[in-house]
């Protein structure tokens, strides 16, 4: 049935043009929505009265972990880490290894409620799971697909569990890649070697599609790029042809000298940006000077609400970063074209979000910008629409039992986290 939103007032995402009309959304993946005058011409629509709403397009997280979704309240470590890479080594790593089927459907299950809860429809990740590989991607893009959620993913290909686990993760790779749409991931230069590095080009080469990779989140990707291979992370990648395609994300690109921030602004590819991920690790500030327009946000698994990460970098910005309200709300929006510019399905117009945003003062197209940065969150949020289906009605999931999930997902974290203290 399709949705008609009456008495709305809706913002063009790209212009923040305010309209008071009445909409009809078009189901699918290439849907669109429609203004429309007398409503009485469609009698067999599903009504949702927007009088005193804002509606505008949903939004999209551009680097997720849904792997981590079940982080929140761990144990405690063995050790505490000293440096970002015990903090891999003795939290994350310590985590994908754990996971299993189960734990990966249910962290995808609640990492699409928690995006849908936030107003996102759409999420790129970038999963791992070392002792589950084959259908793992499979496996999550089912249960975003049954809560409603857009995806693309990839799997995170490595070297540091061995030889034999890269390959799978390549084999993982191509065979999703067979009938999804999807990227090619990769970890960090310094787990990655050589061979895996020119197989993962030449297979995202063969998809025509790109690679999504963490780049010199911390500085020990760089020193180890240069002492191991001499030269730095983005001249390693630039050199292997990982930097060719506009498909391609680059995630974090903290520690750039002037040399990286010339090639990465010359190339066609896409950062992301995680400012409260970064903040968490202390591994030091996004800055964009010389890196071009072409950024997202993204929250790196820290949670699934892309307007708190949009509103963190804002603030952190202010002092380490030449970002402002209206780079601030480009970066937010970019996630869009990327995906429209890739040809990427599933994040059309027909993605719709309607916030009982209530304010004292005014809010219109010239202004919109600071309320954005200081008003508007995800409380607002009431009702959400995914490729023409509603899919957050009243503030409750439509598509899924919610409840049961989150009963079944606190018995599974609790096996993982038995696993992780062994």
């Amino acid at each position: 049935m399709p949705l008609l939103l009456t008495n709305a007032t809706f913002i063009d995402w790209q212009s923040l043009t305010f309209t008071q009309t009445h909409l009809l959304v078009e189901d699918g993946e290439d849907g669109n929505v429609k203004f429309v005058g007398d409503i009485s011409l469609y009698p067999d629509c599903q009504i949702i009265d927007c009088t005193g709403k804002l509606v505008t397009k949903s939004f999209a997280v551009g680097h997720h972990h849904a792997y981590s979704a079940m982080a929140k309240g761990m144990p405690a470590p063995k050790k505490n880490p000293e440096n970002f890479h015990e903090i891999l080594q003795y939290v994350w790593w310590n985590l994908d290894k754990c996971l299993d089927k189960e734990t990966i459907e249910y962290s995808a299950l609640i990492t699409a409620m928690a995006c849908a809860r936030a107003g996102s429809t759409f999420v790129i990740d970038h999963h791992a799971s070392p002792n589950y590989i084959k259908g793992s991607l499979e496996i999550m893009a089912k249960a975003f697909e049954k809560v409603g959620i857009g995806h693309l993913l990839c799997y995170e290909i490595t070297d540091r569990d061995g030889i034999e686990k890269a390959g799978q993760g390549l084999d993982e790779t191509a065979g999703y890649l067979q009938n999804h749409q999807g990227l090619v991931g990769l970890h960090a230069s310094f787990t990655v070697g050589d061979n895996t590095l020119k197989n993962s080009v030449t297979l995202a080469n063969q998809f025509d599609t790109g690679i999504h990779i963490h780049v010199a989140e911390d500085l020990y990707d760089q020193i180890h790029c240069e002492k191991t291979w001499h030269k730095r992370v983005v001249q390693r990648l630039a050199d292997a042809g990982a930097m060719e395609s506009s498909k391609s994300l680059l995630v974090h690109c903290l520690h750039l000298d002037e040399n990286e921030r010339r090639l990465i602004e010359s190339s066609p590819l896409w950062l992301v940006q995680n400012a409260e991920s970064n903040m968490n690790n202390n591994v030091g500030y996004f800055n964009g000077s010389g890196l071009g327009e072409r950024i997202l946000f993204g929250t790196d698994g820290m949670h699934s609400d892309i307007l708190q990460s949009a509103k963190a970098a804002f603030f952190v910005g202010q002092r380490f970063d030449n970002i402002t309200y209206p780079s601030s709300y480009q970066r937010f929006r970019n996630v869009h074209h990327y995906l429209r510019s890739n040809n990427f399905s599933g994040d059309r117009d027909n993605n719709l979000v309607v916030l009982d945003y209530r304010s004292g003062t005014e809010i219109n197209q010239n202004n919109f910008l600071g309320h954005f940065i200081f008003g508007i969150n995800a409380t607002h949020i009431t009702d959400v629409i995914s490729q023409g289906k509603l899919i957050v009605k009243n503030r409750e999931i439509q598509t899924v039992n919610e409840a049961e999930i989150l009963r079944e997902s606190i018995i599974h974290a609790s096996n993982l986290w038995d696993r992780m203290r062994r």
